[in-house]
C-alpha cells in the first residue's frame, strides 16, 4: 500500500495561497488553524493534503487546481522587468509572486517598461493572453502621467488629433484629461487604443514633456484600484467575465 505523502502544515497553507510560511506560523500560533476539526498547535504538524481537512477561521482551504487557468493583476513597481527571467539579474514580475503561483507558469499580458508602474495582467490562459495582445481586440489602456511643469494646450491638441512620430509611426488620436497643476507638476490621464512600444514616452519626448511618473491604472474593464505597489491578486469572477467578454471570448 503506497505511503501517504505528508507536508508541514505551514508549507501546505503557503501552497494554498493563504499566507507566506511565516504568516502561516502566525495563523497557527494564534489558534486560527484546525486540522480535522482539532486546533493545530504547531506549524510543523504533518498533514496529508489528500485526506486531512484543514480550516482557517473555520473555512476549509485546499491546494489550487493545477489544471484551472488563472488570471491575476499585479501592481508592477518601477525598475522591474516584465519577463520571466532577466539575464542581467534584475527583478522580474515573477519574482514578486509566491511560489505556488509561479509554479503554475503565468505569463505577462503585454509589457510595462522598466521605469513604468501600475496594472499588469498575468495569466496561464493562452487564448486570453493572445486576444488581449492582438490588435483586433486591443482594449483601451488608461495611464496617469505626471510631467514636470505645465502642459501646453498645443501638446494636448496634438495628442488628441493624432500625431506622427519622427520614426514615421502614425498614432491614433489619444483621449487626454488634464488635471490642475500641483507643485510644479501636472498629471495627464491618457487613454490609448494602440499597443505601440513605449508610445507615451515617445509622444512626450517629442512634445518636450519630461515624465516624472508613468502609471497604468486600467486595461479594458479591469482597474488597478487601491492595489499597492508590488502586490497582486487574482481577478474576481466578475472582472474575468468582463475581460473575456471584451475580447469576444466565451
Amino acid at each position: 500500500m503506497p505511503q501517504a505523502q505528508t507536508v508541514r502544515l505551514n508549507k501546505f497553507l503557503a501552497q494554498c495561497g493563504v499566507a507566506s510560511r511565516r504568516g502561516a506560523d502566525e495563523l497557527v500560533f494564534s489558534g486560527r488553524v484546525a486540522v480535522n476539526d482539532e486546533r493545530a498547535d504547531t506549524p510543523g504538524l504533518q498533514v496529508d493534503p489528500t485526506r486531512d481537512r484543514v480550516t482557517v477561521d473555520h473555512k476549509p482551504v485546499c491546494l489550487p487546481d493545477a489544471k484551472a487557468e488563472i488570471a491575476i493583476m499585479l501592481h508592477k513597481p518601477v525598475e522591474t522587468v516584465t519577463t520571466a527571467r532577466d539575464p542581467q539579474g534584475r527583478t522580474t514580475v515573477l519574482d514578486l509572486l509566491p511560489p505556488q503561483i509561479v509554479d503554475r507558469r503565468p505569463f505577462p499580458v503585454g509589457r510595462l517598461d522598466f521605469y513604468s508602474e501600475g496594472l499588469l495582467l498575468l495569466t496561464t490562459d493562452g487564448e486570453l493572453c493572445h486576444r488581449l495582445t492582438h490588435p483586433k481586440w486591443h482594449l483601451p489602456k488608461v495611464y496617469e502621467v505626471t510631467v514636470r511643469g505645465a502642459v501646453p494646450e498645443k501638446a494636448i491638441s496634438i495628442m488628441q488629433s493624432g500625431m506622427t512620430l519622427k520614426a514615421g509611426d502614425r498614432l491614433a488620436p489619444a483621449e487626454v484629461v488634464l488635471h490642475p497643476p500641483v507643485a510644479g507638476t501636472q498629471v495627464l490621464e491618457i487613454t490609448l487604443i494602440q499597443g505601440l512600444n513605449r508610445q507615451i514616452r515617445r509622444m512626450c519626448e517629442e512634445l518636450g514633456l519630461t515624465i516624472l511618473r508613468l502609471r497604468r491604472v486600467r486595461q479594458g474593464p479591469v482597474e488597478l484600484g487601491n492595489l499597492k505597489r508590488g502586490q497582486w491578486r487574482e481577478l474576481t469572477d466578475a472582472e474575468l467575465t468582463a475581460l473575456k467578454k471584451a475580447v469576444s471570448l466565451a
